[in-house]
C-alpha cells in the first residue's frame, strides 16, 4: 500500500519535473542563441539574458535529477555492477542509499537555510536588471526532497528484492 503510493507520488513528480526541465531547454537553446546574435552580430549585449540562463541550469539540474532517477538514466560506472544478479544489484544498492539518504538530508537541511538567508536579505543578482535570487535557491533543497522521495522508493523495492525475492 505505501509502496504503490510511494511510486505513484514519485512516478507524478518526476513526470512534471521532466517537463518543466523540457521547457528550460528550449529557454536555453533559444536565448542562448539570442544572446550570442544580441552580442556578436548586433553589438548589443542583453543586461539580463546571461543571468536567466544561469538561473535556468540550476533549475534544469535540480528538475533532470529528479527525472533521471526516476526513470534510472543517470551515467553509472557498471564495472562490476552491469554483470551483478538482479539481487546482487538490490545488495550494493541497499548499502549505498544511506550514503545518498545522508547527502540529500545534508543538502535539503543546508539548502533550506541558505534558500530562507537569501529571502531573509531579499538577495537580488548584482546586475542592472535586479533578478530574485531566493526562488532559485529553494529550487535546490525541494528538488533534494524529491530525489529523497525516488531514493527511498528505490531502497523499498531493492529491501523487497533482497528478503522478498521479487
Amino acid at each position: 500500500m505505501v509502496m504503490r503510493g510511494l511510486e505513484k507520488l514519485t512516478s507524478a513528480i518526476s513526470e512534471v519535473m521532466g517537463r518543466i526541465g523540457w521547457f528550460l531547454i528550449l529557454y536555453c537553446m533559444a536565448f542562448g542563441v539570442s544572446d550570442v546574435f544580441l552580442r556578436y552580430v548586433m553589438n548589443a549585449p542583453s543586461q539580463w539574458i546571461g543571468t536567466t540562463l544561469q538561473a535556468a541550469m540550476v533549475l534544469l539540474a535540480c528538475t533532470g535529477g529528479v527525472y533521471a532517477l526516476q526513470h534510472d538514466s543517470f551515467v553509472k560506472l557498471d564495472l562490476f555492477y552491469a554483470s551483478a544478479s538482479k539481487r546482487s544489484k538490490a545488495i550494493l544498492d541497499v548499502l549505498t542509499a544511506p550514503i545518498a539518504i545522508l547527502f540529500l538530508g545534508a543538502l535539503i537541511w543546508k539548502g533550506y537555510e541558505a534558500a530562507s538567508l537569501s529571502l531573509m536579505l531579499n538577495q537580488k543578482t548584482p546586475t542592472s536588471i535586479p533578478i530574485p535570487i531566493y526562488p532559485i535557491k529553494f529550487a535546490i533543497p525541494l528538488s533534494g526532497f524529491m530525489v529523497l522521495l525516488v531514493v527511498l522508493k528505490h531502497l523499498l523495492r531493492d529491501l523487497k528484492t533482497v528478503f522478498g525475492g521479487s
